[in-house]
């Protein structure tokens, strides 16, 4: 059996074999959500991605077939910013059994102004936090009749140095587009850390982990056209910082032995091995403030208020 904390034992190019699993991966049209998504159907398993944005979705879909022969690779639409349309998005999944779902999907803004829902709430928070909670919320009873079931949060390195301000958790007084998206991707790791929690206190069965990439940039991602192609100009810049960080193919190592490992245990943290920032996946220990169960509670009870979805996550 592979052990959680040793890098030399689990392959990232030799995968464990997931048949007859099925694996939901939000944004797996891009990025890091999509080499997620292509790296798990390479195990046999069946990955539907989420994406609200169906010819990205084909794409992607095209491209993990191009590159795994036999794939069963499918699209569900999914729109995180719109609480509303995920009950009806489940419903659609079509599935009696799901192994695992990663929340991956999210929205950076590089600018202002500040953008908000046709629900009245920040866009970044709401898609990268309040849709993941809503969306587990749904997916509850499946994930419960699935047996050793587990979630795994995507979060970022970026949510190291940021604390949540639980009074202004949508940015409505204090507005700057990095820290907010930092504190949107604090709020879903500590979402996952608060669920694991829940988990166990209700006798579940079912885990919940939390991942991050470390520093994964385009410049050093490799080409999977038509969804993301590389120039060479690209990949001459994005050389020297090779040294320290990484591309999203390697960024999504960490999420994807979250879901694969066996000896992954809920409430873990992984990342990169070299600072959090590069190499193979290996579990942290939890950040002191992702361990602040206090403002975890917090943030749970506002979620729960926020969305109008109070999860249900004990054993049937």
């Amino acid at each position: 059996m592979v052990s959680a904390g040793n890098t030399q034992e689990w392959d990232v190019h030799r995968l464990p074999s997931a048949e007859g699993k099925n694996f939901l991966v939000t944004g797996g049209n891009a990025g890091i959500g999509y080499f997620v998504a292509e790296q798990l159907a390479g195990t046999g398993a069946t990955v539907v991605l989420g994406s609200r944005d169906p010819a990205k979705a084909e794409a992607a879909t095209a491209s993990i077939r191009a590159r795994v022969p036999g794939a069963s690779v499918r699209h569900l639409r999914l729109d995180l910013a719109d609480p509303a349309s995920l009950r009806t998005s489940v419903a659609a999944l079509g599935l009696d059994r799901l192994d695992a779902v990663v929340h991956n999907a999210g929205v950076a803004l590089d600018h202002p102004p500040r953008r908000e829902t046709r629900d009245g709430h920040e866009l970044m928070f709401a898609t990268n936090h309040l849709g993941h909670f809503a969306l587990t919320g749904w997916l509850a009873p499946l994930l419960a009749a699935t047996p050793e079931s587990r979630i795994v949060t995507t979060g970022s390195f970026a949510a190291k140095s940021e604390r949540l301000d639980l009074d202004d958790l949508q940015s409505a007084h204090d507005y700057r587009p990095k820290r907010t998206y930092g504190r949107s991707k604090l709020a879903q790791m500590l979402f996952g850390v608060e669920l694991d929690r829940q988990l166990r206190a209700a006798g579940s069965a079912t885990l919940s982990v939390v991942a991050h990439p470390g520093g994964a940039l385009d410049s050093l991602t490799p080409s999977r056209p038509p969804v993301r192609v590389r120039s060479t100009g690209e990949r001459l810049r994005g050389l020297p910082l090779g040294l320290f960080v990484q591309g999203k193919e390697s960024g999504a190592w960490p999420a994807v032995r979250a879901v694969l490992d066996p000896d992954v245990r809920g409430g873990q943290l992984w990342g990169p091995r070299v600072f959090g920032l590069r190499g193979r996946p290996v579990t942290e220990p939890l950040w002191d403030h992702l361990a602040d169960a206090g403002t975890a509670a917090r943030l749970w009870t506002a979620s729960r208020d926020l969305t109008g979805v109070d999860p249900v996550l004990g054993p049937e």
